[in-house]
């Protein structure tokens, strides 16, 4: 194959990063990365919606380092073709994410990144497929879904301070893709003492436009108990 095809063919493979190194410390002693969804942890639902996707090439999962031996038995168990790598995670979601960004460039660097919550069990072809297509399209992308409720701001005594305009409002969510070179470099340049809670805000820091593209509303991030139970429910209207 000659440079240019080589060149060619990087550019179009997409890799994902879940990320699941997080403490679960709101779920009151549940380790949620093992919780069973199904019949089958919930991390396993995120990375088994990369493999069957046919998108995504490679696969980081992210983990806290006591999880990293559990993570390989389970890889081994299900066969999945496309890990990459199982890394140990950061202490913080940016530390996490870094990590696999680097995983990946430590071979040949692959055109997009997806990145995805372990917790949101529900991702779906649909969503990467939106995804990697926004990102083709405007270099960054997260999904998103219109917030449904009223959105007040309060100061720190509780009192109101202003009702916010929900019709511009959206609730952001993952999987959130990426020109893979663009949100290293957002980690990369931006000051290590700056934290994020999803990688679209470092990549806005940067000056860099992020398109919305429709997400799902059963697409939930699991963080408490009652969380599961929600996720259970919505595991068996769906299959």
């Amino acid at each position: 194959m000659d440079a240019s095809r080589d060149n060619q063919s990087q550019s179009t493979r997409m890799a994902a990063i879940i990320v699941a190194a997080g403490s679960s410390r709101r779920m009151q002693g549940i380790n949620k990365t093992w919780a069973m969804l199904g019949g089958k942890p919930l991390l396993a639902h995120s990375i088994g919606a990369c493999e069957r996707s046919g998108l995504v090439d490679d696969i980081v999962v992210v983990l806290a380092q006591d999880a990293l031996a559990e993570g390989a038995q389970l890889c081994q168990r299900e066969g999945w073709q496309h890990i990459r790598a199982l890394i140990p995670g950061g202490a913080r979601r940016r530390d996490s994410v870094l990590a696999g960004l680097e995983a990946l460039h430590s071979a040949t660097p692959p055109g997009y990144v997806l990145v995805h919550d372990g917790a949101r069990p529900f991702l779906s072809t649909a969503l990467i497929e939106q995804g990697l297509a926004a990102a083709r399209q405007h270099g960054a992308a997260t999904a998103a879904v219109p917030v449904k409720d009223t959105i007040k701001r309060a100061g720190p005594d509780g009192l109101v301070i202003e009702t916010l305009d929900r019709a511009s409002l959206w609730a952001v969510q993952t999987p959130q893709v990426f020109a893979y070179d663009l949100l290293l470099q957002a980690h990369r340049a931006l000051d290590p003492a700056w934290d994020a809670t999803d990688d679209a805000a470092l990549v806005e820091r940067l000056g860099h436009p992020v398109a919305l593209f429709l997400g799902a509303y059963e697409n939930i991030k699991v963080t408490t108990p009652d969380d599961l139970v929600i996720a259970e429910a919505t595991h068996k209207r769906l299959i």
